[in-house]
């Protein structure tokens, strides 16, 4: 049997606490859909997330090798950010869950409304 109990790595519990946030999967979608972004981009792209929670997100996903982050020596600095490979590969399985989510949103909605 495996366990999952909070001492010792358990590998879910650490990638859903980092993917699991409220922007985390935003960003890394955003960035599949687009290519190579500046950070004025994304911002625009997901409208509702604030500068500061944007720049705290890429760097949990730059720390976590999903994204990463090319600044060039210009003035003003020019600061753009692409999907690693590791970050491609985990696109499948988000777009999954985006599919999922999407399909069952009407069901899960509506089980919401009656409770």
């Amino acid at each position: 049997m495996k366990n999952f109990h909070a001492n010792g790595k358990c590998p879910i519990r650490d990638v859903l606490s980092r993917l699991g946030d409220k922007w985390s999967m935003l960003v890394l979608v955003t960035l599949e859909a687009n290519g190579t972004m500046r950070f004025r981009d994304i911002h625009n792209a997901i409208a509702d997330i604030s500068q500061r929670m944007l720049t705290v997100t890429l760097r949990i996903l730059e720390a976590d090798g999903l994204v990463s982050r090319k600044v060039y020596a210009e003035v003003p600095p020019r600061v753009e950010y692409q999907l690693t490979r590791t970050g491609e590969s985990l696109m499948p399985h988000i777009w999954t869950l985006v599919d999922w989510a999407m399909q069952h949103m009407p069901e899960i909605v509506e089980s919401r409304e009656g409770h």
